[in-house]
């Protein structure tokens, strides 16, 4: 069961929310055991109508911004553990990134639970909102250099960097990559590994790069984009 599903909404305000996400929230907006956070009710309130998602549910969307969080992240976490699931949605565009929406990812990921979205378009993006790391300043990596060397210089200069980390490599080399950082300066840094995004398949894994090997030992060939915390893992 994913416990916090992300709704990425469309920049402009003349676009339709993307399919899959107005069925989940047609077939969940009225259900008790679902949750609506909604950045401001008024802007929500107008998309909602526009999209033709049911009246009815306007009355149960909940605040969450950058006013609530410090106060609604605990609750919402008890009430994720007890079952309820929610659907976050920023005024426009996806939830998580460069928005409020990061640290309740975050408290998720560090209380076990699963974090998910509905399709977007921009793996990258995806991948750093559902990591929940900060971000408000990171640098894309892109893909490694596949010479043994040539990597091993790339990771050492990567770790002279004291932002967010973003990586990509080919599904093949995906153990090799992690071991490579296992034997690197970036070894004591906390890590997300973003498997299949948007296909059924779809596994997130964070923690610490020996906690990353171990869940990933048997994972073989995945598309995958990796993401190194600014701060040492707590493991």
């Amino acid at each position: 069961m994913k416990h916090l599903t992300l709704i990425p909404t469309p920049i402009s305000e003349d676009l339709p929310l993307e399919p899959v996400a107005l069925e989940k929230l047609r077939a969940d907006g009225l259900s008790d055991d679902v949750g609506l956070l909604v950045e401001e009710h008024k802007v929500a309130r107008q998309r909602w109508l526009k999209w033709g998602l049911p009246r009815e549910a306007i009355d149960r969307f909940e605040l969450y911004n950058e006013h609530t969080q410090v106060e609604r992240i605990p609750a919402l976490i008890a009430e994720m553990k007890r079952g309820k699931r929610f659907y976050l949605m920023s005024d426009a565009g996806l939830p998580a990134f460069c928005d409020p929406g990061q640290k309740l990812v975050s408290a998720c990921h560090d209380a076990g639970l699963q974090v998910t979205a509905t399709p977007f378009p921009n793996s990258i993006a995806l991948a750093v909102a559902l990591s929940g790391f900060e971000h408000r300043e990171f640098h894309f990596a892109g893909f490694l250099p596949a010479n043994a060397d040539e990597r091993k210089s790339a990771l050492e200069r990567l770790s002279r960097i004291p932002q967010t980390l973003i990586v990509m490599d080919t599904p093949y080399r995906m153990q090799a990559l992690l071991k490579d950082l296992e034997a690197s300066a970036l070894k004591r840094r906390s890590m997300f590994v973003a498997c299949e995004l948007n296909q059924p398949t779809e596994q997130l894994y964070r923690g610490s790069i020996s906690e990353l090997r171990a869940q990933l030992e048997s994972a073989g060939k995945k598309e995958f984009i990796l993401l190194v915390d600014t701060i040492a893992s707590a493991k």
